[in-house]
């Protein structure tokens, strides 16, 4: 047995995601404290130099800074695109979607990843796999009951962004192939500040974080480094069908905060379709879980 505990590689990649859950949910606080003070640029600017000072004191402290290459210089653009994409409509969406509904949004991820991942990554699109993404995204419509008839630009964002993090997570699944977490983490960093630094500055004016400004800017710069490590992670252990379902603890997870912090309402519609996301991703885990003890 390898691995931390001894645990089947789909379990230990859920908890990889765990941690990447708990950072996305800290990121979602610090973007709405910043929400009038900087836009969805600026924070990526800020968060992306601040993970550059933090990525190359990590790789020269262990060493691995020599592991960044320029190979698949290509495939890291594409994939912070996607990512640069989908993390700024983000950033959009938690200024306005009450947060239990915006992370629920978020987990069409899987579905996209599951309908492109058989065609891209030469993954296998399994009947469990598919139902799992299914289910999962009707558990989605429960809670967000969306008007297709007038959907205002905030929940158009936080659908897309699902789209953007979906690119941005089968890319990463193919670096995974080739370069290592240092160099994934690097270019990550340097790419979404070069992007940040061009879109926040085109008007000729970029605001500076002050006082506690600071503070909510390094937390998420901290956290976003730490979330990609964990996914990064668990792309290692396990196929990017299985990892992005564990994105649906989200929602208890969130929840919670929103109600705590923000006096958000927590509706019955919101924990039936928490049950429903759940139930699909426990089906998706117990049946690789299975095929990957069988196989062994």
């Amino acid at each position: 047995m390898s691995g931390f505990f001894g645990l089947p590689a789909p379990l230990r990649a859920g908890m990889w995601m765990t941690g990447a859950m708990l950072s996305f949910t800290l990121m979602a606080i610090s973007g709405r404290s910043l929400a009038d003070k900087l836009d969805t640029f600026e924070i990526m600017t800020y968060r992306s130099l601040i993970g550059i000072v933090i990525v190359l004191s990590v790789a020269f402290y262990a060493g691995t800074w020599q592991q960044i290459s320029t190979q698949s210089i290509r495939l890291h653009l594409i994939r912070n695109v996607f990512h640069f994409a989908g993390q700024n409509l983000w950033f959009f969406a938690v200024i306005y979607v009450p947060l239990s509904q915006l992370f629920v949004f978020e987990f069409s991820t899987p579905l996209w990843v599951a309908i492109c991942a058989p065609l891209i990554l030469s993954e296998r699109l399994t009947l469990t796999r598919f139902s799992a993404a299914a289910i999962g995204f009707l558990g989605i419509l429960v809670v967000v009951r969306p008007d297709f008839s007038a959907l205002p630009p905030e929940l158009i964002a936080a659908a897309l962004c699902a789209v953007g993090f979906a690119g941005a997570t089968i890319a990463t699944k193919l670096l995974t192939r080739t370069d290592t977490i240092t160099c994934i983490l690097f270019w990550l960093v340097v790419l979404q500040a070069i992007l940040g630094l061009i879109m926040a500055g085109y008007d000729g004016q970029i605001d500076v974080p002050r006082g506690t400004e600071w503070g909510w800017v390094t937390l998420i710069g901290i956290c976003g480094l730490c979330a990609h490590f964990c996914i990064t992670s668990a792309l290692q252990l396990a196929p990017a069908t299985v990892v992005t379902p564990f994105e649906f603890l989200r929602l208890p997870m969130v929840s919670v905060v929103g109600v705590w912090l923000y006096s958000e309402g927590l509706e019955w519609q919101v924990l039936v379709g928490a049950l429903v996301v759940l139930g699909a991703n426990w089906m998706n885990i117990r049946a690789e879980t299975s095929s990957v003890q069988n196989n062994n």
